[in-house]
């Protein structure tokens, strides 16, 4: 309560501030393990925190006054180069660890050359990797962030209490959310009109970035969002998972001669039971979200008011169960 009592005093650009701070921090502590290639986690945690200080930046744009150095171009690019490195990482961390335990000698034996090709893209994208955190654009870009950190500019809305525009700082990506036609695709849609992976790919985007919209206000708004939080990140997980699979699949497809099932029986076994497995939950929740109360129970959950600590603050908890109920 103390931290909410904080944050709700600041104005929306020094609350953007704090996270933009928070984000820039871990980059540069991450910037020497990433760069000398020590395992895939620092990788892994930079790319995290660019996204999400993509998604302050571009959630508090209008309240900010930033450096020209600093746009949602470059830093798009700066994520994407990062990205290659990072999807071979999981890609090789999913066959090796979760696949190769269970397959027959004569399976491993077949996927060597696989696993060699794997190894030589992931040393070709570190090195892009590399390029990117020693380039002249990266580092000035985040030396101007270091110094706009020293001496904050903000706009005349940023310059408001955040309290009074947390609804608004949220965003048309949550108000849009549903509406994205990845939510009606059913199975055997996908399997028969493979461009509609691309929709899947395109939604769980845009789960994670409603995820970090509302994570980054999380401190305003109580427990009244953490339900949807958890939720949209479950839905995230799930479409990466299944996205990882088809890709693993398709990557092993381009280096194995011969049929799939002839070659690698067990591993396609395993990989379409996985896949099964990943839709059916994706499904499920879907089915959990998607229908006309819950959404409105979301709309009730962003608009609700953190009520202070006190002896009549469990009337207004039970009337913002009465109405979600109704809803």
């Amino acid at each position: 309560m103390v931290l909410m009592d904080r944050c709700r005093g600041l104005a929306s650009g020094a609350f953007a501030r704090e996270l933009v701070q928070k984000q820039v921090a871990k980059l540069v502590q991450l910037q020497a393990p990433v760069a000398s290639g020590e395992g895939s986690e620092p990788l892994h945690q930079m790319r995290v925190a660019m996204r999400r200080l993509r998604t302050t930046l571009i959630q508090f744009e209008s309240a900010l006054q930033l450096p020209a150095a600093v746009n949602d171009q470059r830093l798009a690019k700066w994520v994407r180069r990062l990205g290659l490195a990072r999807d071979l990482d999981v890609l090789r961390e999913r066959l090796e660890d979760g696949f190769l335990p269970q397959l027959p000698a004569a399976e491993l034996k077949a996927l060597r050359p696989v696993l060699r090709q794997l190894r030589r893209e992931r040393q070709l994208a570190h090195g892009h990797v590399v390029e990117v955190l020693q380039s002249r654009s990266y580092l000035e870009g985040l030396a101007q962030l270091q110094r706009w950190l020293k001496e904050p500019a903000f706009t005349s809305l940023g310059e408001q209490p955040i309290s009074q525009w947390v609804l608004e700082w949220q965003g048309p990506a949550v108000s849009g959310l549903f509406l994205h036609p990845g939510w009606q695709i059913s199975k055997d849609s996908v399997q028969k009109n493979p461009a509609e992976t691309e929709q899947l790919h395109e939604l769980r985007r845009q789960l994670k970035q409603v995820r970090y919209l509302l994570e980054n206000l999380a401190a305003l708004q109580g427990a009244a969002t953490e339900p949807w939080i958890s939720r949209f990140k479950q839905g995230q997980e799930l479409l990466g998972e299944w996205n990882d699979l088809q890709v693993l699949q398709s990557a092993i497809h381009d280096q194995v001669p011969g049929r799939f099932e002839d070659t690698l029986p067990q591993l396609e076994w395993l990989l379409v039971q996985h896949q099964r497995h990943c839709w059916l939950q994706w499904r499920e929740l879907v089915d959990e979200l998607l229908p006309q109360r819950q959404r409105r129970r979301l709309r009730l959950a962003l608009l609700a008011e953190p009520l202070p600590a006190g002896p009549r603050s469990w009337l207004g908890a039970g009337l913002r169960h009465a109405l979600a109920w109704l809803g």
